[in-house]
């Protein structure tokens, strides 16, 4: 490693003060520029060149995850790591496009609760009324989706969710997270907006959590 790094900045100083710099010899040095690549070596330079082209065809939008999965598809046997650490020599990283993602459709012909909050978000009793929405976070291995509870008496999170994919799962996730923190009391407004997640008011939450999260 250490030879590797004067080889890299032998044009910029000397040998000789970079081998003193490093502690190291300059015949050694001298003697691992002649020598053969290792075998670890080559199979390195063959998997920088593979994920590095992988990389390339993704517009830079690929991270471990799907270089790992997209080389064990060519038919490598390769781990997660190796695929990091080629990443770090080559210093590449995903490239994410920060554009809009859509967390709400509102033009869905699926049934919509009335809204009973009626924009009253103030005056309320704790575990009388919760309100709830879904955001998006971009991380070094793709988005995830945040799914969150907050009780409108003292806007605190009572409950949340993260993953990979926006669905009926991760909002259940995040009311039975609220739910088993809090254990409302019947009568409980819970308000979302109209899309995704659309509002859902109980008479009896644990009955009508229960039978609407899978």
């Amino acid at each position: 490693m250490k030879y590797a790094w004067i080889e890299q900045h032998r044009d910029e100083y000397s040998v000789s003060h970079l081998c003193r710099l490093l502690s190291v010899s300059r015949s050694g040095y001298c003697q691992w520029r002649v020598r053969a690549p290792s075998a670890r070596a080559r199979a390195n330079a063959a998997l920088d060149e593979q994920v590095a082209a992988l990389h390339r065809d993704s517009r830079r939008s690929y991270g471990r995850p799907r270089i790992t999965q997209a080389l064990r598809q060519q038919g490598q046997r390769v781990g997660g790591e190796r695929v990091r650490r080629s990443l770090v020599r080559q210093g590449l990283r995903p490239l994410y496009r920060r554009s809009y993602m859509t967390t709400t459709d509102s033009d869905h012909p699926l049934p919509v609760a009335p809204n009973i909050l009626n924009r009253r978000f103030d005056g309320w009793a704790p575990n009388r009324a919760w309100a709830g929405d879904i955001t998006y976070l971009a991380t070094d291995e793709g988005w995830l989706y945040l799914a969150v509870v907050m009780d409108l008496a003292s806007r605190r999170i009572v409950g949340w969710a993260l993953s990979e994919r926006i669905d009926a799962a991760l909002v259940c996730s995040a009311l039975r997270s609220a739910y088993w923190q809090r254990k409302p009391p019947k009568g409980l407004i819970v308000h979302t907006d109209r899309g995704n997640t659309p509002a859902l008011s109980t008479g009896d939450w644990q009955a009508r959590l229960g039978s609407s999260c899978p």
